[in-house]
């Protein structure tokens, strides 16, 4: 079928007429009004044929004259994509010959630089090509009508953009609009010279609602108001840019993001979400919680696969909203302003009442201040002693984690993972752990206090560099190792693709540089790695070899990584004494105090990595289990392939190993879809509220400095180089002195430090991973950037200053 009529068009047909066309054959379904025409399917698009006998008749019962002549790809106007304006649109053509011309050049557009180029950001291998002719309609006034608000992600208003005449002057920017932000529950009311009426507004508005339930999504409709007052619909398709609205619970609820704190933006898959709440709510029941089996952790809510914290009943409550303000202090500026201008919104006026249950966080404080303070002030007189103690408590967990035989059924599997996998490491003390770690964390922000108005955050920031006993570093350092090692095959490491060299490790054919013993210490890492449906590196160790190919481009012997570590940790002891010279003079006793917490800062405070590093085996056993457990059900038709089992929750895995369950496959195959393609979002909102709403969006702009981009401070000390923006460390490429732009960075980044010279991202807290570790090499960073591997180009020259937290982009 070449060509067909567009009422005869359902959204069953979009392998044949492409996105454009299959919703044009929606609405039509849907009793509105849409221009009269025809599509000219695929099948002519792939044969290379126009047939001319049919083109002509359809034109002609069209009445001839002037029609619009629109591109409809196969991957166009998708809920995944929009492909808005990667294709080219014809209006105004009149006549068999301009027709056909204009179907031709739609075709062309197809392979255009653009078009290719968003496919491959989209993820999408190939497309064909359908072609819309819809009969022109005259329009006094067109535009386009958003059903949720594309900006702020409000589910609750509806954004009208109009102009007179033709709506592509609206779509293409080349024309200021009248531009309208209807809430749905109030009357809409025009503009003083407008375009538009209250009741064309209205019309509008009751279009949007229809379209939306009838489509069961926000949508971005094209529109058109004919001089007889008529509203034509030229087209609707999802907003592809929207973040997912949180779920619906009947009331107004603010939940802050989780993740980027510890520096993952990326995704969670369902499996990693549950296997949190399941591990996180042990520890809280060996403080005395009570949990709800149904949900262990009701206020950690997965958002597009995003870790979100509701905070709404600490909003609420009259004795916490004034003390909030300086829990926020670690999501940075931006978050911490939106979340205080919530206070002001009347959904969350004070109540009285706390948001927890009293008796449970007594119950819980009986049990760990005692042995909190007796772990400090051991840790105070004995820092050797405590890190002895912690250390045993990560070897204690590592021999408690016994996951079943090889003869364990997939069902004995699971019930492993969900009841005995985390009892090692979810203890009140974590083995002895916690302890020292808290002190270190405590004593590391005390000198900042006690010398204030002596010593600056530079200084007291250069004080934490070259910070010792921290695992990350270490494994780093071990990787630089690794990488010296490799010398006398650079060529080999240097110029073969990491894939290929992960490949030639597991087949035996690549020269031992010592990474099985790497792999046995820290096989268990990997980007994302708290998420246990990520491949850990002893699975695929490509971005290790990525990363010791950036090592053998060091070139200087004083940028090697131990040298700068070594170098950082000098300074920082110099540091010290300067201080404690420069706070005897001026304030003895706190000058005393703070030499002796700053020394014992450095003894102790490298210990934060340690818990999340003891909890990996953990997490690494039941990736194990759950594998082999999908492996078994996928051998039994439950599952499609051994890793959908990631796909599921606990729950639902374990009733899928009980008894066969229906849709678990398709389950499965519509969650990883979902995952893959929120992969690929770029923006994830600090600050949600439950309307859909990017709190952050909602405070005034901030005034511009012309090359200038401000962020927040992550570690002192300033920098120039080029930038490399990065969006996913698997395989980068850093070269030496370069500047690192990403999203943001957890321990998996942590490897391209050693040859950066700095670092910049887009979210973050000064105690997340990357920051810290930073500080640590010595190499300045910016944190809480917006947008800044969209404004910032790899290649170009930039000066990061982490004091002042500002990013500038040089002239050249």
């Amino acid at each position: 079928m070449k060509l067909v009529q567009l009422p005869d068009i359902d959204g069953s047909m979009l392998g044949l007429v492409g996105g454009k066309a299959a919703g044009l054959g929606e609405l039509i379904r849907a009793g509105e009004r849409v221009p009269g025409g025809f599509c000219l399917t695929v099948e002519s698009h792939r044969s290379g044929q126009l047939p001319e006998r049919e083109l002509v008749e359809a034109y002609e019962r069209l009445g001839g004259g002037r029609v619009a002549v629109r591109s409809s790809a196969t991957a166009e106007d998708l809920p995944d994509a929009s492909f808005a304006g990667q294709h080219d649109t014809y209006l105004n053509v009149k006549g068999t010959a301009e027709l056909v011309d204009a179907i031709r050049r739609c075709w062309d557009s197809l392979l255009t630089e653009r078009a290719v180029a968003y496919r491959d950001a989209a993820g999408i291998d190939e497309a064909a090509m359908a072609v819309v002719v819809q009969r022109m309609i005259d329009p006094v006034a067109a535009g386009v009508l958003f059903t949720a608000n594309p900006i702020t992600g409000c589910r609750t208003e509806m954004v009208i953009d109009a102009a007179p005449a033709l709506g592509t002057a609206v779509v293409d920017g080349t024309v200021v609009p009248d531009h309208y932000v209807l809430d749905r529950r109030t009357p809409a009311v025009p503009k003083p010279g407008g375009c538009l009426s209250a009741e064309q507004l209205g019309e509008l508005r009751a279009a949007g609602e229809r379209l939306e339930e009838r489509f069961g999504s926000p949508q971005d409709v094209e529109w058109a108001i004919d001089a007889e007052g008529a509203l034509w619909l030229l087209q609707s398709r999802p907003i592809t840019t929207l973040f997912p609205q949180p779920p619906d619970t009947g009331d107004t609820r603010l939940y802050l993001e989780f993740g980027h704190v510890q520096g993952m933006l990326r995704p969670c898959t369902p499996m990693g979400v549950s296997l949190l709440k399941t591990g996180g709510s042990m520890w809280f029941q060996a403080a005395g919680a009570k949990i709800d089996r149904r949900d262990p952790l009701p206020r950690l809510v997965s958002i597009g696969g995003r870790l979100y914290f509701d905070v709404t009943d600490f909003l609420r409550s009259r004795t916490m909203r004034e003390r909030i303000g300086t829990s926020l202090e670690v999501y940075g500026p931006r978050v911490q302003g939106a979340v205080l201008r919530m206070l002001d919104d009347p959904r969350f006026a004070p109540r009285p009442g706390l948001p927890f249950h009293l008796g449970s966080a007594l119950k819980g404080a009986l049990r760990m201040v005692p042995g909190g303070l007796a772990g400090i002030v051991s840790s105070l007189s004995s820092p050797a002693l405590a890190r002895a103690r912690a250390y045993r408590g990560v070897a204690e967990i590592k021999r408690m984690i016994v996951p079943p035989g090889e003869s364990a059924t997939a069902a004995e599997r699971l019930r492993w993972v969900a009841e005995d996998s985390h009892k090692a490491v979810m203890s009140i003390d974590m083995r002895g752990i916690m302890w020292p770690l808290a002190t270190g964390m405590i004593v590391g922000t005390l000198p900042a206090a006690l010398l204030k108005g002596i010593a600056t955050d530079e200084e007291l920031d250069t004080v934490l560099g070259g910070m010792p006993h921290n695992v990350t570093t270490q494994m780093d350092l071990k990787l630089w190792d690794l990488a010296v090692t490799a010398r006398e095959h650079r060529d080999l490491f240097l110029l073969t693709p990491p894939e290929d060299l992960a490949a030639k490790y597991f087949a035996g054919e690549l020269p031992d540089i010592g990474l099985a013993g790497f792999l046995a210490s820290y096989g268990m890492r990997a980007a994302a790695e708290i998420d246990v449906g990520v491949p850990r590196w002893d699975e695929d160790p490509a971005p290790l070899f990525a990363t010791i190919a950036n090592y053998l481009r060091v070139a200087d012997p004083a940028q090697a990584p131990d040298v700068r570590f070594e170098a950082a940790a000098a300074k920082a002891e110099r540091m010290i004494e300067t201080l404690a010279r420069r706070a005897r003079h001026r304030r003895p006793l706190r000058g005393r105090l703070a030499v002796f917490f700053m020394r014992r800062s450095r003894q102790l405070t490298g210990l934060r990595e340690l818990a999340k590093f003891a909890w990996l085996p953990a997490i690494q056993a039941c990736r194990r289990q759950l594998l082999l457990a999908g492996a078994d059900l996928a051998g039994r038709g439950r599952l499609e392939r051994a890793d959908d089992i990631m796909f599921l929750t606990l729950d639902e895995a374990r009733a899928a190993a009980a008894h066969d369950q229906a849709g678990r496959r398709e389950l499965a195959a519509m969650r990883r879809a979902e995952y893959e393609r929120e992969l690929r979002r770029r923006i994830v909102p600090g600050a949600l509220l439950s309307d859909g709403t990017d709190v952050e969006m909602l405070a005034p702009a901030e005034p511009a400095q012309d090359g200038v981009l401000t962020g927040m401070s992550g570690a002192a000390g300033q920098a120039t180089g080029r930038a490399r923006v990065i969006l996913d460390p698997a395989g980068a490429r850093i070269e030496p002195g370069e500047i690192l732009v990403a999203p943001t960075t957890d321990p998996g980044w942590t490897p391209l430090f050693l040859t950066a010279a700095g670092l910049v991202t887009e979210t973050g807290s000064p105690v997340a991973h990357g920051p810290t570790v930073a500080r640590e090499y010595g190499i300045p960073a910016v944190i809480c950037v917006r947008d800044a591997t969209k404004e910032i180009k790899t290649g170009q020259l930039i000066t990061i200053d982490g004091a002042s937290g500002t990013v500038r982009v040089e002239p050249e």
